[in-house]
């Protein structure tokens, strides 16, 4: 087989996990992250945007049948792809943290209850937990999509905090001024002598029914939630209400041995909720991070590139015998790529230069941009054969150039897909980057944005947060998974002290 046909058979995947679920399994590596979340030991999973939390969260899905057969079941909170479950609380969001709290807590008993159904337990406190729900109008059917149970939840939690004679109530009289009142079915504190007398329960009582159900089932049932960032994403402040609403009722379910919240969450977005102040995080204490380096990101990699059999064939290596060992993942990744993708004694090896070129201003890499590159060589490399360019030498398949033709689409990706779709309020400042130097500081930015220093201070600071500036020795430096979106060009801007910053 030609060099040609072995790039053709060579399939890097989707870079987002959501779009590959059935396919992930053949590639997926079982980390000692992936066995502490398998095996119940982490709550909360944390990871770059990219950086592989979804990955897992669709290998646990994906393992369902196994999950039950260790009594496990598990319960998804929020659409594994489409629109959001939570479009409804964007459009008419809680007004209060109380509202929140109350929101997850009744939405998580609607998922409890259907779950139950679902896998037809049936005991008493079930019974009772089931009884309550349909009491209150709480019950969802057993199809319901997951929107139309967030929908419940709100509609419930704000007639709670916004009294209404409603469906969730019933009136009774006030024995001192013999005035009507409404007592509500649940509530979110502990009820009066009288609200019980009228039949109330306090919301924590019927997640006591479900701890109660699910252990005499013999059960154990984990709570799933990712995609938290698309989940309120039009809103920073709603986004910082939401999930601090939902860390504390993670806190309070803590003490529960029966149900289990499992949250995954972007890095960044926990660093912007958590920068103020936030007590509940010192309870956090099951967590892990995901984090990338060379040797693990040349691992995935290489994992992807031994799904194709006319490559292993081509080279005569086998699946386990390279992956075995992290010497030989690297010594097959420079069989199938250059050594170097521009030649130099200065230059860097190739996957060095991947990874420069592929992390953003915090300095962190994640799997999503570097698949993304690896595929968009691979497509580079196969125009090349077809428009007979220069040929591979020394044995690989692809050249150099590949990786270079291929890096404007990812940046284009990465800028308009990540940054100009999660921070729209900056996009007008890092527009007017385009066919800029690559390194500025505060006076020539206040010159390309047409405002006082002190303002483009303020406004490259956001920058940096957000990972489009690096911050050195004083200046501000944009990475290169930027510079050819923006057509920027190396090198310092005028009144910018020149530096050797590329390399």
């Amino acid at each position: 087989m030609d060099a040609q046909q072995v790039v053709q058979s060579i399939s890097m995947g989707s870079r987002v996990a959501e779009d590959e679920a059935k396919e992930l399994a053949a590639y997926f590596v079982e980390t000692e992250n992936w066995r502490k979340v398998y095996e119940g030991e982490a709550d909360v999973i944390f990871a770059p945007k990219g950086g592989g939390k979804s990955a897992i969260y669709s290998m646990l899905m994906s393992r369902e049948s196994e999950f039950f057969d260790r009594r496990v079941l598990l319960a998804t909170a929020e659409n594994p792809k489409g629109d959001t479950a939570f479009a409804e609380v964007e459009k008419e969001p809680p007004t209060t943290e109380a509202e929140f709290i109350g929101l997850w807590k009744i939405y998580f008993l609607s998922l409890i209850a259907q779950t139950l159904a679902e896998y037809e337990v049936k005991n008493d406190p079930a019974a009772k937990l089931l009884a309550k729900l349909q009491e209150a109008d709480l019950l969802p059917p057993a199809d319901a999509p997951r929107r139309q149970l967030v929908r419940i939840a709100m509609d419930f939690v704000k007639s709670f905090f916004r009294p209404v004679a409603s469906v969730e109530a019933s009136m009774t009289v006030d024995p001192a001024s013999g005035v009507p009142v409404v007592v509500p079915k649940i509530t979110f504190a502990e009820p009066s002598s009288e609200q019980r007398k009228a039949g109330a329960l306090y919301v924590d009582e019927l997640y006591d029914f479900a701890e109660d159900a699910l252990e005499k089932a013999g059960y154990t049932m984990w709570i799933l939630l990712d995609r938290l960032d698309i989940a309120f994403a039009d809103s920073a402040d709603l986004e910082a209400n939401a999930l601090r609403g939902l860390f504390r009722v993670y806190r309070d379910l803590q003490t529960r041995s029966f149900v289990d919240l499992k949250i995954f969450l972007r890095s960044d977005i926990w660093e912007s909720i958590t920068v103020t102040g936030f007590r509940e995080a010192s309870h956090i204490t099951r967590d892990l991070r995901i984090e990338w380096n060379e040797n693990t990101l040349v691992r995935l990699a290489v994992q992807r590139l031994l799904r194709s059999e006319s490559l292993r064939e081509h080279y005569g290596v086998g699946h386990d015998e390279v992956l075995s060992d992290v010497e030989r993942q690297k010594a097959f990744f420079y069989q199938v790529f250059p050594q170097q993708v521009d030649q130099g004694s200065r230059r860097p090896a190739t996957i060095d230069w991947c990874l420069t070129r592929t992390k953003d201003g915090t300095g962190q890499n994640a799997p999503r941009e570097l698949i993304h590159l690896l595929t968009e060589t691979r497509n580079s490399q196969l125009t090349r054969f077809e428009t007979g360019q220069a040929a591979p030498e020394a044995g690989a398949v692809f050249v150099g150039q590949a990786f270079k033709d291929a890096l404007p689409a990812v940046s284009k990706a990465r800028l308009t897909q990540t940054l100009y779709a999660e921070h729209p309020s900056l996009r007008p400042y890092i527009e007017k980057m385009e066919g800029q130097k690559s390194r500025q500081n505060d006076a020539s930015l206040a010159s390309v944005w047409g405002v006082s220093e002190a303002e483009a201070a303020k406004i490259a600071d956001q920058l940096v947060v957000v990972g489009f500036f690096e911050p050195r020795l004083g200046d501000y430096w944009v990475p290169f998974i930027y510079r050819p979106a923006l057509e920027m060009v190396q090198g310092s801007a005028e009144g910018v002290a020149a530096a050797a910053d590329d390399e």
